[in-house]
């Protein structure tokens, strides 16, 4: 076939390629736009309304001086931990129970993933009301005779985020669960069969086999749950409004209460930056792992 019949690979696949334009201006304008927009007003002095009266580094130095801010990224690491490990390892026990092909196992996955239908600021009312000392659980065991029974977590600044972890962790383990049951389907039936006959224990056939295998579906997981991690903000906001004090702020209610509250808009814009660059810190060792590593593999 000469070249000139051969069909121009511009015009393969043109309807396609002409459907997907919308999208392709909507990434490139809002989502690169916005996020150069917002690093560039980060170096400004912006307050109620944006201007070019650039202030170098000002911004970021206010920021990391301030003892909000602090608190926030105090509050971020330890409700991430505590994310990362508990889901993980809650969601993937869940998981291979009921990989057992146990009864009612479509009850129990229903059960397991409806709090993930409900929305943050539903799931915060709901664990507010359950955590208040007055009628909540506290309530409940001290009319049960245990009157020195105490579990006031919102009430308490020291150990507010772990009460704000509980929720989180009710609403997103189910979904964890199911992402680990759909990577333990995929494991052919011959590698359990084989380790069977090997004699080799359950537990080091999940530990030195299976889990392995799942690297993808563990390196999505904890994607999900990062991004999850860094804009946590309604859960907070429903049970504490970042209180007692400001024992339970988090970057995102930051970044919102200045820019809409304080009218200060360039420390708004920092702190949004330093939001984004925890985010690079996250899909940039995920890409890499996904993509760089299949390259050299």
């Amino acid at each position: 076939m000469s070249n000139s019949e051969r069909p121009n690979q511009l015009l393969r696949n043109l309807n396609a390629k002409v459907a997907s334009i919308p999208m392709i201006l909507t990434a490139l304008v809002v989502f690169v736009g916005g996020t150069a927009w917002t690093v560039l007003y980060s170096f400004t002095n912006s307050k109620l309304l944006p201007r070019l009266d650039f202030v170098g580094l000002d911004q970021y130095y206010r920021l990391w001086a301030t003892p909000r801010w602090l608190v926030s990224i105090e509050n971020l690491l330890i409700y991430g931990v505590i994310s990362l490990l508990f889901s993980l390892v809650i969601g993937f026990i869940l998981a291979a129970l009921l990989d057992q092909k146990i009864r009612f196992e479509d009850t129990f996955r229903t059960i397991f993933l409806y709090p993930f239908a409900l929305s943050f600021i539903v799931t915060g009312l709901v664990w507010q009301w359950l955590l208040n000392p007055d009628f909540g659980i506290q309530r409940v065991v001290r009319d049960l005779g245990w009157t020195s029974f105490s579990f006031d977590p919102l009430y308490n600044s020291s150990i507010v985020i772990y009460g704000i972890s509980i929720a989180a962790l009710w609403q997103g383990t189910g979904l964890i669960m199911c992402l680990m049951l759909a990577g333990l389907r995929g494991i052919d039936e011959d590698i359990w069969k084989a380790a069977r006959v090997d004699g080799i224990p359950m537990w080091k056939t999940y530990v030195f086999i299976i889990i392995p295998m799942m690297r993808p579906v563990f390196v999505t997981t904890l994607v999900i749950i990062a991004a999850g991690i860094v804009k946590v903000y309604d859960l907070v906001v429903a049970q504490t409004s970042g209180g007692p004090g400001i024992a339970s702020e988090v970057p995102a209610k930051y970044v919102y209460d200045y820019m809409f509250f304080a009218q200060n808009l360039g420390q708004g814009f920092a702190a949004s930056t330093m939001m984004l660059l925890s985010v690079v810190i996250v899909i940039v060792p995920w890409a890499y792992l996904e993509f760089g590593g299949k390259k050299h593999g």
